[in-house]
């Protein structure tokens, strides 16, 4: 886990990349009936825009408020590390999986100029993202970029 300010932006810049470039090529595949060349392309080109909105959403809306609770609910600062990090994960994972899922669906509604349907697909988009984001965030992601983080960023080295 980031031990100040400076770890904690180095992170959730690594974070957001892993989760976003995941996540929109698993949207676009979804969306286009399955992993293709085309889907990755067009995964690909929606990722600048998507990993922007993402990281301003995690650094300025989200961090703050997932880790308050985290802490107030489901591990305190004496708790084992996995536990913290189980519980911030999570945390975090429902605000952004909602949010994102609400800028996966204006995306589509500008692409197709549907707008009326910009509910019915952010709702939907909840639960299809939550069930991919989740164990993504737990299993994989999380593991990669603490493993790749703390390698190039050994405790201490940044101050």
């Amino acid at each position: 886990m980031p031990q100040n300010k400076k770890e904690s932006l180095i992170y959730t810049v690594l974070m957001c990349f892993v989760m976003v470039l995941w996540m929109s090529m698993y949207n676009v595949a979804l969306h286009m009936g399955g992993f293709s060349a085309e889907s990755v392309r067009e995964g690909w080109m929606g990722f600048p825009l998507a990993y922007i909105c993402a990281l301003c959403l995690d650094w300025f809306v989200v961090s703050g408020p997932a880790k308050a609770a985290a802490f107030r609910f489901f591990a305190d600062r004496d708790s084992s590390p996995s536990r913290k990090v189980i519980a911030v994960s999570c945390c975090m994972v429902v605000p952004m999986v909602i949010f994102m899922s609400l800028y996966g669906g204006l995306e589509m509604c500008i692409v197709t100029g549907q707008w009326r349907l910009l509910p019915l697909v952010w709702l939907t988009n909840i639960p299809k993202n939550f069930v991919m984001a989740l164990p993504f965030q737990l299993l994989v992601a999380g593991p990669v970029v603490r493993t790749i983080f703390r390698r190039a960023f050994p405790v201490g080295t940044i101050v």
